[in-house]
This record gives structure tokens, sequence and C-alpha cells, in this order.
């Protein structure tokens, strides 16, 4: 997620804090770990964001608040995180549910109007109940545990990436290959007794001029 993106979450995130739902949680909220900008901060805030969103009540913000505070995560990503499932997106992500927990409860599926509200809980599911609560939670923990390794995974994929980039690991200079051990040693001394052009080889034994 990139680091600017987290900034401006950040800003909006305390420029809200007179909200009730920020203001009831007092100075709490100043501690440092809840705005750090590291990995795991702030991928796990994004996992646990997205399981609390498949929660069928109007308890979102709050709730997230409270397991950033726990856990001690980034809180202005989990509470982004909150609105994957929003008002556009809130009747196929729960209707997607309840059909998760249909198939693992071999229930026939059937038609019914969702209402995030507490008579909708409590009066409006009839038999769906089991069905739909089980699929929520099974999303909340599938894509919960999905959002955060998949973010985590691309956070890693684009480090390296910079990393690769870098202007001092592409073109580098090779270094020369070093050199044999017999190239570097000193040529020898040419001896006085021999004129210069004179071959060793051609000469007889003895006819060498005396040093004398």
């Amino acid at each position: 997620m990139p680091r600017r993106l987290v900034k401006k979450l950040a800003k909006l995130i305390r420029a809200r804090r007179h909200k009730w739902y920020l203001n009831i949680f007092g100075d709490r909220l100043t501690d440092s770990h809840l705005w750090t900008l590291n990995r795991h901060s702030i991928t796990a805030a994004f996992g646990i964001g997205i399981a609390v969103s498949f929660i069928p009540l109007p308890i979102h913000l709050p709730l997230v608040v409270l397991a950033a505070l726990w856990w001690r995560l980034n809180l202005a990503v989990a509470i982004a995180a909150t609105y994957l499932v929003n008002p556009f997106t809130m009747v196929p992500a729960y209707y997607m549910a309840y059909r998760v927990g249909a198939a693992l409860l071999r229930f026939k599926p059937h038609h019914f109007e969702f209402h995030l509200t507490w008579n909708w809980l409590e009066h409006g599911l009839g038999p769906a109940w089991r069905p739909f609560l089980l699929g929520c939670l099974v999303c909340s923990v599938v894509l919960g545990l999905t959002g955060r390794y998949a973010l985590e995974f691309s956070w890693r994929m684009a480090t390296m990436h910079r990393y690769r980039r870098r202007p001092g690991r592409r073109g580098a200079p090779k270094l020369p290959a070093p050199a044999d051990a017999t190239d570097q040693l000193p040529a020898p001394a040419p001896d006085p007794c021999v004129p210069p052009g004179a071959d060793h080889a051609s000469r007889p034994p003895g006819s060498y001029p005396s040093r004398d």
C-alpha cells in the first residue's frame, strides 16, 4: 500500500477524532503505534478491517478501533478497510456469504432481502440465519487472512522491484579478472657478460668472455 495514501488516511482520521465514535477512546488514539507505517502494522490492520466488514451489524467502526487499539495496528488502514463492504457492495458481499454458508450446510438457498438492522437480524432471516451467519464467519476469516497476506506479498514484491532498480544495482562496472601469478613475476636482470642481442642457446660452452 503506498505510503502517501496511508498518510492521507491518517490525516483524515485525525481530523475526525472529535466524532463520537472516536472521541470515546480519548487519549488512547495518541499511541504512536496506531499511526506507524511499518509493513506488519499496515498489512495486519488491512486484514482486520476486511474481517470486521463482514459482521452484519452496524458496529464496524467501534469494533475495528477496539481491534486496532488491542493489537496496536495502523488505525487509518483498519478503518479504511472496513469500507470495502459499503452501501454499494453490501448486498452482493452478504449474499455471497449466505451462499457460502448454504453450500457448507447443504442448505437450499432462497431469496431474501437484506437490511443492516437488529430487527432484520432477529426476524427477517427466518430459517436462513444459520447459513448466513456461518457464511459471514467463514468469509470474514478467509478474506481477512487473504487480504492481509496478499498485501504483504505485494509489498515485498514492490520493495524488491525498487531495490533492483537502484542505480548501483544496474550497469555496475565489472572488475577485471585477476592476472596469473606467473605474469606478475619480475623480469630477470640481464647478464652483464652477455652482449646485447646475443642468444644464449647459440653460444657454445666456454665462449663467454672472462669476468677478469
